[in-house]
């Protein structure tokens, strides 16, 4: 067995750690996914992290156990957000744990540390690339519904807001322009797919997008019916507006392996721009029209 210092030998210890962790993942994983495909993905990485484990334990002849709590944390992140979700979210964690390993050169033979790093590679760019999940091809869908709440929606509370002042008013209003709004953006996703050729099924393209906007829609309401002050419900909509452009552009981001600040910064602009817009003509019709409530 080869020698090292004991600094070498705790940071080994927690690459261990690490590998056998991300094993136990891959495997409930690997286990609870329907596509062969992507189980046979799986219990390939699950098996390259067992691997890695019994490569550093010839160096640090000791056993370690797997940090269960993290284990069942992106267990639970994968069944809510999907396993690709969870997988990219956990492998981006390895980029710091292949640049600790490049620091080992010198005292662990270069033929092991090398084939350990090149699979860590390997998992990122090649093997969590065949990862399919029904959810992403959907994607379009969603945010189809999403940003189209955000851009309609936002704007026409933030109208609404100034020409009628009533918080329950405006809650009755916009719940109702949502759901109208809902299904026809469902309506129109479904006639949208079904006259292209994709491997998108249209009902379940329409339920997508319904779904995603009325979500929007109902997390943008509630703090009208929550408060009476009109201009503090408008400020919790916009804070809430952007909180969901942050969290699903970040998803996106994690997911599809795609930039999240020019996303976030292209839709956020977009829905606060026309809030602010139709801000300005609710303040112009309540002048002009003369409208009194």
């Amino acid at each position: 067995m080869t020698t090292v210092s004991e600094s070498t030998r705790q940071s080994l210890l927690e690459f261990q750690r690490n590998e056998i962790t991300e094993h136990h993942l891959y495997r409930r994983l690997a286990a609870r996914v329907r596509s062969p495909e992507n189980r046979r993905t799986l219990e390939s990485i699950a098996s390259d992290e067992l691997s890695h484990y019994a490569t550093w334990r010839k160096f640090t002849a000791q056993d370690v156990e797997p940090e269960w709590g993290r284990v069942w944390r992106y267990d639970l992140v994968s069944r809510l957000l999907g396993f690709t979700f969870g997988v990219k979210l956990m492998e981006r964690n390895e980029v710091d744990a292949q640049d600790c390993y490049a620091q080992l050169r010198g005292e662990i033979p270069e033929e092991e540390l090398d084939e350990i790093i090149r699979q860590e590679y390997q998992h990122e760019d090649t093997l969590l690339a065949l990862l399919d999940e029904e959810r992403l091809h959907y994607t379009g869908s969603i945010v189809l519904g999403l940003n189209d709440a955000l851009v309609e929606l936002t704007g026409a509370l933030a109208g609404l807001t100034l020409a009628l002042q009533n918080t329950r008013l405006i809650a009755l209003v916009g719940l109702i322009t949502g759901v109208a709004a809902a299904l026809s953006m469902a309506a129109s996703e479904y006639l949208s797919t079904k006259s292209q050729e994709t491997r998108k099924q249209p009902v379940r393209a329409a339920l997508y997008t319904g779904v995603a906007y009325l979500a929007t829609v109902l997390v943008l309401i509630l703090p009208y019916l929550l408060l009476t002050d009109y201009v503090h419900a408008l400020g919790l909509t916009l804070a809430a507006a952007v909180t969901i452009i942050a969290l699903f552009n970040y998803y996106i981001s994690v997911a599809r392996d795609e930039p999240f600040a020019r996303r976030f910064v292209e839709m956020a602009t977009l829905s606060l721009g026309i809030a602010a817009f139709s801000f300005l003509i609710g303040y112009l019709a309540r002048t002009f029209l003369g409208v009194e409530l």
